[in-house]
């Protein structure tokens, strides 16, 4: 039986490549990011690849079109068996320096823009007896990474929020999922990765760890290894609650939760080549 998932942020990056291999498999996508170009151009895509799909230009922080946008996705397909929120923005700079409006426009797509998403769909999953409601998350949700703070935040927000969700909605049949990547071979950290000031004391610092993620990038999976590992996610009846992309990922989670905090700190930051 053909099914029909919801997928934010698929403009670009993981959610194009993830859209394009659910289209392939059958599945009907339905589905907005606010870059209206790149919608367009994935239409076309999966116009040559076939099926049924409903894609719109549409920013994450539009309240009543998320509402309007769920309306008119049931009154299509009837249902939705899977909602995968993917939207979300970087956000890189020393805490101090920050400024803390653009910050809460980050904490705004990241965390209120997934709620919203998943709030819009609940009703109609528990009126139908089930779902799946899976995040896009990332390991600094679990992890934090300096530099990253604000980014950190939202993601450790999302973390918190699904696994709180998760008590709520389960007895309905809906179950929910993480995702959390490490790098993945994109341009997201490139468009967020910007030097201090001269002046700033961080500046050495933030110039290591620029200098040392794009090394990692360099290695890190593109955007279609990263997406067939997702599809492998999204596509399990009974999904783990957390899912990393990678073995070497995995391993750092299980080993980050056993580790005193000095020793753990003291790994990443010889990691990130940032030790004073």
């Amino acid at each position: 039986m053909k099914k029909t998932i919801v997928i934010t942020g698929l403009g670009e990056g993981m959610g194009r490549e993830v859209t394009k291999l659910l289209a392939a498999k059958g599945y009907s996508v339905a589905g907005f990011d606010m870059n209206g170009t790149a919608v367009d151009s994935l239409k076309k895509e999966l116009k040559s690849i076939g099926g049924d799909h409903h894609l719109i230009a549409m920013d994450i922080t539009d309240r009543k079109g998320i509402l309007k946008f769920r309306d008119d996705v049931l009154k299509k397909y009837g249902k939705v068996d899977i909602v995968l929120s993917n939207v979300g923005i970087g956000f890189f700079g020393p805490f101090e320096e920050i400024d803390l409006e653009k910050a809460l426009k980050c904490l705004e797509i990241n965390v209120i823009g997934a709620m919203a998403i998943f709030q819009a769909f609940i009703p109609s999953m528990r009126k139908e007896g089930g779902g799946k409601l899976i995040a896009m998350s990332s390991l600094v949700g679990r992890i934090p990474f300096p530099f990253e703070s604000i980014y950190t935040a939202s993601k450790f927000a999302i973390t918190g929020f699904i696994e709180s969700m998760d008590y709520e909605v389960k007895p309905f049949g809906i179950r929910v999922a993480l995702i959390e990547p490490a790098q993945v071979s994109t341009t997201f950290a490139a468009k967020i990765h910007k030097l201090p000031p001269e002046k700033s004391p961080y500046r050495d610092r933030v110039k290591r760890f620029i200098d040392r993620d794009n090394e990692l990038i360099k290695t890190a999976p593109s955007p279609e290894a990263a997406a067939q590992t997702i599809v492998k996610i999204v596509e399990k009846d009974r999904p783990k609650f957390y899912n990393q992309l990678l073995f070497a990922d995995s391993f750092l989670m299980k080993v980050n939760r056993f580790l005193p905090k000095r020793v753990k700190d003291s790994i990443l930051e010889g990691y990130m080549k940032i030790k004073v």
